[in-house]
């Protein structure tokens, strides 16, 4: 009997048989590389250290959400722009402009469709998109995976002096996009410096740190323009073709901002802030110099400590914007506190660099793709084990927020309330006083008469002048004990606990002004 046929295989069949095998592997190891890990590592820092997402209920105490919400609700119901103040009954019809009404929208949209879990949603998502791309950023410019991890978790330290739901996250990540950018062209990708228009075309609609951008592109322009070979600088003044290519691209940035829907209003706000807005940079505490007890700033005492060291045990040649950038990050930083943030963006990647260099040795290029699925997969079961659930997050609410009170607050009274609660009465269309949207407050002087009132300065005289019939104070506020012992007013309800307790006041009879005029306190209330 003749033997079976044996089944012959060409090598285009071999070829064949094996690709899916081989394809599959190769995609798997190209997914989970040590990026991913570090990625998802990251990620749960993120969880793990953020006083604000950890635990869930303080970014419902950010009350800056809440206008942002109710801005977005008018946007989307009535698909026209905001043109005049629509919340108070001290301004209300003023001209308004509505600056960050694109950073406003994801946050409304996560909140019409999952309540407040959207909010933290778009909050986390916009955190951990920001600290990858400085990740990123640190390995593209040292090339060493493990010291950009270390110094993007340091970076994180920095960033959670701004790590709740606001719009500037969405314009610090697209700082850290336009720095991407820059970095890039330095690798010699300059064609990639074209991307920068369209991101400031988006980044004037997202939030007025456009400003900041459009300096530093500025600045890294103009410093192309030095050629120096001296100390620890080396730098070569840009060729004629590149100059004027860098030159087209800011011009080119320039003109994109005017793609907004207030015109010129969009693009003088940032700068009309930093011209007029004295109180608001006075008075509000992120806008203070840097405290250096707070775990932040030695976050950042410690990240400028170890680019010192860095450069001392493995000195580099700089280039001028490098260290223009540098400064003006830690001096933007130790002046006004909320830029920690700015300076994590800035100067983490940079010290990535330094750190690869001095501090680590020469990266190992052996990854186990099979144990970074498995570190990326627990990380994603640990970020959704954690999520809140809305009924949880809706009995935080009840506790950061004078929820009953505000329901209760009629359309036709003149409420005076401390700025953080107008926000959330705005989002249930209850008139306010003033909330946190001080720009417009202080043009028209409401929020010196604020100041005024809550440094007893006079406070009954200025209740007089705007008509004020109800007040919605904290419980521990001098204020509210000097209502409680006024004749003529008296306390309605109380809601929350511990130093979130809200009194809600009513006036009784007409004759308030005539008592007293008290001198303001030695302490100043912290808006």
């Amino acid at each position: 009997m003749d033997a079976p046929p044996v089944e012959q295989h060409t090598p285009l069949n071999r070829s064949y048989a094996a690709r899916p095998a081989g394809f599959l592997h190769r995609t798997f190891n190209r997914i989970f590389t040590r990026h991913t890990m570090h990625a998802a590592l990251l990620v749960l820092l993120v969880l793990a250290i953020s006083g604000i997402l950890h635990p869930p209920k303080q970014v419902l105490l950010d009350s800056d959400i809440w206008f942002h919400l109710a801005d977005a609700r008018i946007l989307f119901t009535t698909h026209h722009f905001i043109r005049v103040e629509p919340y108070s009954f001290t301004v209300a019809g003023e001209r308004w402009t509505d600056p960050e009404w694109l950073a406003e929208t994801p946050f409304w949209l996560g909140y019409s469709r999952l309540g407040l879990s959207g909010i933290y949603l778009v909050t986390s998502l916009s955190l951990y998109a920001t600290i990858v791309l400085v990740y990123f950023r640190g390995y593209w410019m040292s090339r060493h995976a493990g010291a950009a991890v270390w110094t993007a978790a340091l970076g994180f330290m920095l960033m959670t002096v701004n790590a709740g739901p606001r719009t500037i996250l969405f314009g610090y990540l697209a700082m850290s996009v336009e720095l991407a950018i820059l970095e890039a062209a330095e690798r010699g990708k300059t064609h990639l410096l074209w991307l920068l228009p369209p991101l400031f075309l988006v980044w004037i609609n997202l939030h007025g740190s456009w400003v900041i951008g459009l300096g530093l592109l500025a600045l890294y322009s103009l410093c192309g323009m030095i050629s120096v070979n001296k100390g620890v600088f080396a730098q070569a003044a840009l060729r004629g073709k590149d100059r004027n290519r860098l030159l087209l691209v800011l011009l080119a940035c320039f003109a994109a901002l005017w793609v907004n829907p207030y015109g010129w209003r969009l693009v003088w706000y940032p700068i009309d802030m930093i011209l007029n807005q004295k109180l608001n940079i006075a008075t509000v505490a992120e806008w203070q110099p840097l405290n250096l007890n707070m775990l932040d700033s030695k976050a950042a005492v410690l990240a400028i400590a170890l680019m010192i060291v860095a450069n001392c045990i493995h000195a580099r040649k700089w280039k001028v914007f490098e260290l223009a950038f540098i400064l003006f990050a830690w001096y933007a930083a130790f002046a006004h506190a909320r830029f920690l943030f700015l300076a994590g963006v800035i100067t983490i990647p940079m010290l990535a660099r330094d750190a690869a260099r001095s501090f680590f040795s020469k990266p190992k290029e052996k990854t186990i793709p099979l144990m970074n699925a498995l570190i990326a997969a627990a990380v994603v079961c640990a970020v959704v084990y954690v999520f809140p659930n809305e009924a949880s997050l809706q009995k935080d609410l009840a506790l950061a927020q004078p929820v009953q009170i505000v329901a209760s607050i009629q359309p036709s009274w003149r409420t005076f309330n401390v700025d953080f609660a107008g926000d959330y009465m705005a989002l249930n269309s209850k008139p306010d006083f003033m909330d946190t949207r001080f720009d417009t407050f202080e043009e028209h002087g409401e929020f010196r008469d604020y100041l005024e009132i809550m440094q007893f300065h006079e406070p009954f005289k200025l209740f007089d002048k705007y008509r004020i019939d109800h007040a919605l104070l904290l419980a521990d506020m001098p204020l509210s004990y000097l209502l409680e012992h006024t004749p003529g007013w008296r306390m309605e309800k109380r809601e929350g606990a511990g130093d979130r307790t809200y009194l809600l006041f009513s006036k009784t009879s007409a004759a308030t002004s005539d008592h007293c005029d008290c001198a303001a306190p030695s302490g100043r209330e912290d808006h």
